[in-house]
C-alpha cells in the first residue's frame, strides 16, 4: 500500500507542535503554586492542568473539571493558533503539549466521576487520537 505507514498516511495532516513558553514551565518546575502561575500565565494549559490534577486528587470533580476545561480551551485556542486543524496529531513526546494533554486527560477523568459518560468518551477518544502514547502517559487507561 503505498503513502501509508504504520503511523497513517504520509499524505495526512504534519504533527501539530506547540510552542515553548519557558518561563511558566520554569515556574512550575521550580515548585511555584500552579494557582500562581495560572493567574499569571492564564493561556498555560500545564498550569490549568496541574490545578484539575490536584483537584481529582483531593476528591473535587467539579473543580477539577473546571480547571480541565479551561486547560483545554486555551490549549485548543494554541493549537489552532498553530495550524491544528481539528484534526491530526498532537505529539505527547513534544514537550510544550503535554499541558494541553494532560488537561484532556483530567477533563475525561472528571467527567467520568460526575457521571457524564460521553463526554468521557469524546475526551478519551480525542486524547487516544492525538497520539497513542498519550492515555497510558497521562494514566488514562
Amino acid at each position: 500500500m503505498s503513502g501509508m505507514t504504520l503511523h497513517g498516511n504520509l499524505l495526512g495532516p504534519e504533527p501539530t507542535l506547540l510552542p515553548e513558553n519557558p518561563e511558566p514551565q520554569a515556574a512550575l518546575e521550580r515548585g511555584e503554586a500552579p494557582a500562581d502561575v495560572a493567574r499569571a500565565h492564564p493561556e498555560f494549559s500545564a498550569a490549568w492542568a496541574a490545578l484539575a490534577e490536584r483537584a481529582l486528587a483531593a476528591g473535587d470533580p467539579v473543580a477539577g473539571y473546571a480547571y480541565a476545561r479551561t486547560g483545554y480551551h486555551r490549549g485548543l485556542d494554541q493549537l489552532r493558533r498553530a495550524g491544528w486543524k481539528g484534526h491530526g496529531p498532537v505529539p505527547w513526546s513534544h514537550g510544550p503539549n503535554q499541558g494541553f494533554l494532560r488537561a484532556l486527560a483530567a477533563l475525561a477523568r472528571a467527567a467520568a466521576e460526575i457521571g457524564e459518560e460521553p463526554e468521557y468518551e469524546r475526551c478519551r477518544q480525542f486524547l487516544a487520537d492525538s497520539d497513542p502514547a498519550a492515555p497510558a502517559a497521562t494514566g488514562l487507561t
